[in-house]
């Protein structure tokens, strides 16, 4: 587009460019498709809803951290979400159910003071716990969800050698505007901590912000982001042929 363009659009307005977007999401999906995960959409990152009609062609589900991010995956994007958030209240929770497939919970206590409410509705929610590799490489502390003294996420030695009834899954989010490069190290940290918990799981969510080194996403040397990625998660083939869902959450990487 030309600045001459921009004059024929009101201001302020956002403008997307479908083009553009479509080739970054068949991108990404491809990567998804060969290395066997299921991408879904971050609304934290993105979240315009005019859109969704061309996502929902690549993305199925996408996540919310709150009750309202949850209204807007049922009532606007087409599907339930995955929904974590540090924090539940009893009064807001049976809205999060209503809009959610699956979800997360910040500790062990916060599962069991909910779980008797999914198991009431019925449902059949899929309930994950958020687990904290105690690593990353995010330089900025602020944002560096692994921290010391982090209240994110449950570490390894928290959790007891069988996981409590209802516990579907793992959550870990540890990224940061990363690379393919810090990708890898974290799944292997990962997998340190917590892989003889995988059998008894059926999803593992990686989190976001994977893919923010895009632009040598569309590289297609053996070495490009994209390889690096794709050769990282594929390591965890063997725990999604054991019937593990693996989820990569991304939404600014899409654009």
């Amino acid at each position: 587009m030309t600045d001459k363009d921009f004059d024929l659009f009101p201001s302020p307005c956002y403008i997307m460019e479908e083009e553009l977007l479509r080739k970054n999401l068949e991108l990404i999906k491809s990567v998804a498709d060969r290395a066997g995960v299921e991408i879904i959409l971050a609304f934290k990152s993105f979240a315009m809803w005019r859109s969704f009609p061309i996502f929902r062609e690549y993305v199925e589900h996408s996540t919310a951290s709150s009750v309202y991010e949850a209204r807007l995956a049922l009532e606007e994007f087409g599907s339930k979400a995955h929904t974590y958030s540090p924090a539940y209240t009893e009064a807001g929770f049976p809205e999060i159910m209503r809009c959610s497939s699956h979800i997360t919970f910040n500790s062990l206590a916060q599962f069991r003071r909910f779980y008797p409410m999914i198991q009431a509705d019925g449902q059949g929610i899929s309930c994950g716990i958020r687990v904290n590799p105690e690593y990353s490489e995010v330089e900025t502390e602020l944002y560096n969800p692994c921290a010391p003294g982090t209240r994110f996420g449950v570490m390894a030695e928290q959790l007891s050698d069988v996981l409590p009834q209802g516990i579907d899954g793992f959550h870990c989010h540890c990224h940061c505007e990363s690379s393919s490069y810090e990708l890898e190290r974290t799944l292997e940290h990962l997998e340190a901590k917590f892989s003889r918990w995988f059998p008894q799981l059926k999803w593992l969510n990686l989190g976001g912000r994977t893919f923010d080194d895009t632009q040598g996403l569309r590289c297609g040397t053996s070495d490009s982001p994209a390889s690096r990625i794709e050769r990282a998660l594929s390591s965890f083939a063997h725990y999604s042929g054991a019937g593990i869902c693996i989820y990569l959450a991304d939404g600014s990487a899409d654009l």
